[in-house]
């Protein structure tokens, strides 16, 4: 049996790394044109805004009936759009703004140059993400870290069992489940019901069923749920054994993170001893040696206190103890590096948001209906001259009388706060960039109109609409500002920053719910979705998750899981501090909010993007190690050393300190009589500009170069690295 299962195991790689291999993008690519081939080393951008990609790359053009390439390096300007969901990128609309030959004569430079404007423009080439990414190192970038933002610390309690926190958005309020006895709390993702005969309140996760006399508890398990309400509900999932102990329930109605741990916190040391963290949490809970603090990773966001009763102070992810950058990637807290910043994996994180994800709409499919608790109301935000619907759970912007709504990242605009609405073709952007972080429309700030047609809209948005921003080198989560609900007819609440328990995951941004809240959470969120009447559980399009989401996102935290980035499925019976950033799976959800079931139909197919352009296809056998410098040098990376082509040949280069190696050690203890020095009686110096001077090898920008290739390494394990989707999404 064991060996049946090492063979299942061994079968198991080989078919993912067939696959991989089999879906890898690689390069150089190649273009056939009149006069030959022309061979298009990977892009190495220099400047990205929005779906703008401006860049260089080094090429050569193998001639016909010619032996030799002639190398050289073209500028460009292009689009992209990206799908992350694939991981592919496609480089399309390339305008050719100059091209340099340092590998020929003037007199071929000319038709060279006109060879290459006339083919690059009419094919696309196809980048991995994680390629396009770590290549924007170098690029020019909007780096930005949020000032409005707020940073103070929720309430954090502690509990050393298995515990599960139940949040109300305020005071518990309660609406009728028509036709039945009881009532249902509006203003939680979980399943609290209130029986208004008996004055009994219940909680269910669909596996476990609590009871209380109040909203707040406390609150007891029980055996014996109404049997009427059970059969009102849908099947519980099965993530959960059967068997598992049910975890206690803590209540809270202002903004709070729990962390939980079985039993008193097991703190354990790190290789290097600088730091400890505890063992038995889904928390990052970590306490700096030297320093003596205690910190927590929150929302993205690092606190710190002397010891668990606090005062809890907000850490820039950029001010912590040294020891936070030493931690070791393989070790078990590595996935958290991600939130410190300076280290690879939040650089990656952050080049990554570089990059938005787009899509092309049809105009023809993509409608919206907004609905309003009662007339439109609008309330202004403050320093712009945007006004913003309050009554609905749309995102409606009123902006010089005219009408925006965002829903799943497409802007749309009408004459009327009621539509009927269309895909919009331009938006006001210096308006709508002026809304603040204090806003609950702030997330509208990354979603952007491109170009159009008249048959599609090409749009796009960035990880800020789903509440994703940069933040002094690492991702945050929420805007950590405190939205009210609305409160009508209908009930509508705004997205929270605290209280989800997120974690980052590179292949699927942040996550929602451990502390044991996935369970109670996506059965209490998903229940009720067919009762009509006053309750709306997340109103029409936005909910409290942003993103335009018609529910919460499917929770993929179900298990031994790491609130770092680990999702994998494990025993719910314990808790277990699992951050090894090693241990990346992805989740069964997508990336690319245009991809969900929702939205394809209103996307337009492939060859309608493409414009009808060839693809550039990849080519086998050739090393992807040609680089173009900014000055236009052509160099190739080999083993240690740099290569630059110089009239038609590969020459070694060589630095300042390796010319400085090959000059003697020391001056000659004994220097010629000058008396004794024969001098030519005449020396015929040839006049300025009547001689060829020797041939001088150009001198290439190394440090750059260096850069762009390390780059270019980190962008090819990270895309070999990534999980290979599967049916119904990624492969978890």
């Amino acid at each position: 049996m064991a060996r049946m299962k090492w063979i299942a195991s061994v079968v198991g790689v080989w078919l993912v790394l067939l696959a991989s291999a089999a879906n890898a993008i690689e390069w150089p690519q190649q273009i056939t044109a009149d006069e030959g081939l022309i061979v298009v080393y990977q892009p190495q951008p220099e400047k990205i805004t929005g779906n703008q990609l401006r860049g260089r790359a080094a090429m050569s053009l193998e001639l016909k009936g010619q032996k030799d390439p002639v190398f050289g390096a073209f500028w460009f300007d292009a689009r992209i759009d990206t799908n992350r969901d694939s991981g592919k990128v496609l480089v399309r609309d390339i305008t050719v703004t100059r091209v340099g030959w340092p590998d020929s004569e003037a007199a071929d430079e000319a038709r060279f140059t006109q060879v290459v404007e006339a083919a690059i423009p009419t094919v696309g080439f196809t980048i991995s993400l994680e390629s396009l990414s770590a290549s924007l190192e170098n690029a020019e970038l909007e780096q930005q870290s949020l000032a409005e933002l707020k940073n103070e610390a929720p309430e954090i309690r502690f509990a050393d069992e298995l515990a599960v926190l139940l949040l109300y958005d305020g005071k518990p309020n309660f609406s009728a489940v028509e036709d039945s006895p009881y009532e249902r709390a509006l203003n939680t993702p979980f399943l609290v019901v209130h029986n208004k005969s008996q004055n009994r309140f219940y909680l269910s996760s669909g596996n476990f069923w609590y009871s209380a006399k109040s909203a707040l508890g406390p609150w007891q398990t029980t055996n014996s749920p109404p049997p009427d309400l059970v059969a009102m509900l849908p099947e519980p999932e099965t993530d959960t054994p059967a068997d598992a102990n049910p975890p206690a329930v803590v209540v809270a109605t202002e903004p709070t993170e729990l962390i939980a741990t079985q039993g008193k916190p097991n703190w354990k040391s790190l290789a290097g001893g600088k730091l400890l963290y505890v063992e038995n949490t889904e928390t990052p809970w970590l306490r700096d040696i030297e320093g003596g603090q205690m910190y927590l990773l929150l929302s993205g966001r690092w606190y710190r206190a002397k010891d668990q009763d606090g005062p809890w102070q907000f850490v820039r992810a950029d001010r912590l103890p040294s020891s936070f950058s030493d931690i070791p990637p393989a070790s078990d807290i590595g996935g958290l590096r991600v939130s410190v910043a300076g280290t690879e994996e939040a650089d990656d994180a952050l080049l990554d948001a570089q990059i938005p994800q787009t899509t092309a709409v049809k105009r023809s499919e993509a409608t919206l209906e907004v609905s309003y608790d009662g007339t439109p109301t609008f309330e202004d935000i403050k320093g712009t001259e945007v006004a913003y619907a309050v009554n609905t759970g749309a995102q409606v912007l009123k902006i010089d009388n005219k009408y925006y709504a965002v829903d799943n990242a497409v802007w749309f605009v009408a004459a009327k706060p009621t539509g009927p609405w269309q895909v919009a073709d331009t938006i006001p952007e210096d308006e709508i960039n002026k809304i603040p972080p204090s806003s609950p429309v702030y997330n509208t700030t990354y979603v952007e109109v491109y170009e159009s047609t008249p048959e599609v809209v090409y749009v796009g948005y960035r990880p800020g609409y789903m509440w994703s921003f940069p933040y002094y080198g690492v991702p945050v989560y929420g805007t950590g500002w405190y939205y009210p609900p609305y409160w009508g007819s209908y009930y509508y609440p705004r997205p929270p920053t605290w209280g989800l328990h997120v974690g980052y995951n590179p292949w699927t941004g942040w996550n929602v719910g451990v502390s044991w809240s996935n369970g109670f959470f996506s059965f209490g969120a998903s229940w009720g979705g067919g009762w009509h009447g006053p309750y709306r559980p997340w109103g029409c399009c936005g909910g409290w998750y942003g993103g335009g989401y018609h529910r919460p996102p499917v929770v993929i935290n179900t298990g031994n899981i790491n609130i770092g980035n680990n999702v994998n499925i494990g025993n719910r019976a314990h808790i277990k501090n699992n951050l090894n950033k090693n241990n990346i799976a992805a989740g069964n959800v997508n990336r690319n909010l245009y991809k969900r079931s929702e939205n394809r139909a209103r996307n337009a197919s492939a060859e309608t993007v493409k414009r009808n352009l060839k693809t550039a296809q990849m080519t086998k056998g050739r090393d992807n190690n040609v680089f173009a410098d900014r000055n236009g040098n052509v160099a190739r990376k080999m083993g240690d050393q740099w290569q630059v082509r110089d009239k038609g040949d590969w020459q070694t280069d060589r630095n300042t300190n390796e010319i400085r190696e090959s000059l003697p050690k020391k001056r000659p203890e004994t220097l010629p009589n000058r008396d004794t020095i024969q001098r030519p009686e005449s020396i015929n110096r040839p006049q300025a500009g009547n001689y060829n001077r020797p041939s001088t090898r150009p001198t290439i920008d190394r440090s750059n170069l260096n850069r762009d290739f390390q780059a270019r390494q980190r962008g090819m394990n990270r895309a070999a690295s990534r999980p290979m989707p599967a049916r119904g999404g990624f492969r978890r």
